[in-house]
């Protein structure tokens, strides 16, 4: 089993290969009379018979333009390959997601919601609080390099305005500081002078800190349920019976009185600055 899957591997990977290579080089084959055969021929195997010379020409196809779409493709193929680290990194998935986290944590429920769960309300809540930013990127970027008013190179820099724009409005001043203190950059005239290098750093830290007390504020009432169970149980001797097990119950009912997803959800995406 293992030595077919290994020869159905091989058989892909040597068809990758065919047609990577496929348009590099094309070979043709021409009969042509004497007179006409040093024309157009890189190299010829000429052989003589009643008068006609029979050539074999091999000609290199390798000009600007299959480069360039090579190129292209692969750095298409590289962009999709990176599209789930930008999407972290570049947006409002990280704070999202480290709050569910530990929105589930606190209430001590280990595995419900399931992380499929978790990840999908965090993609969609990323749609929705990025979709101003989306929107700018395809009206200034996306639709005027398809309509080729304007080349890829400039459609990035347009593309990253928005973008910029966003993780500046997200991230404090002192983690910026502290990144160009890192790069060794002196004091800058305006923000469009910080490099995109510098401001995804300082964006990921800024994301994690504010996750982190938010994070912080939503442990505070189950922490309090808990320390109130382990007191009674205690008082009441009993000992073996893990506190965890009573106060899950009572930390549920909490935040389903306290309707608790529309609070976190809401002040969760309140907190960008949009």
């Amino acid at each position: 089993m293992k030595y077919r899957r290994l020869r159905k591997y091989i058989l892909l990977f040597m068809i990758a290969l065919a047609v990577i290579f496929s348009g590099s080089s094309s070979y043709a084959t021409s009969v042509t009379p004497d007179t006409d055969a040093e024309q157009g021929l890189d190299g010829e195997l000429t052989n003589v018979d009643d008068g006609v010379s029979v050539g074999l020409t091999l000609n290199s196809n390798s000009d600007e333009t299959t480069l360039s779409g090579t190129l292209q493709i692969l750095l298409v193929i590289t962009i999709i390959s990176l599209a789930p680290s930008i999407l972290v990194m570049v947006t409002s998935f990280t704070r999202i997601i480290v709050v569910l986290h530990f929105l589930r944590t606190a209430i001590g429920t280990q595995s419900s919601p399931p992380n499929n769960v978790l990840i999908g309300l965090s993609l969609f809540l990323t749609l929705f609080i990025m979709s101003p930013v989306f929107a700018q990127v395809k009206t200034d970027a996306i639709d005027p390099l398809n309509a080729q008013e304007i080349t890829q190179e400039e459609a990035v820099q347009r593309g990253l305005v928005p973008i910029r724009e966003f993780m500046i409005n997200q991230t404090r001043q002192d983690d910026i500081r502290l990144f160009m203190d890192i790069a060794k950059m002196d004091t800058v005239d305006s923000v469009d002078e910080i490099p995109i290098t510098v401001i995804i750093p300082a964006f990921i830290i800024s994301e994690l800190r504010a996750a982190f007390i938010i994070g912080f504020m939503i442990y505070i009432p189950f922490i309090i349920i808990d320390m109130v169970v382990s007191s009674v149980l205690m008082s009441m001797g009993m000992m073996m019976l893990p506190p965890t097990t009573i106060s899950m119950p009572f930390k549920i009912l909490l935040f389903i009185l306290a309707d608790g997803w529309n609070l976190v959800i809401g002040n969760l995406v309140n907190s960008f600055n949009f």
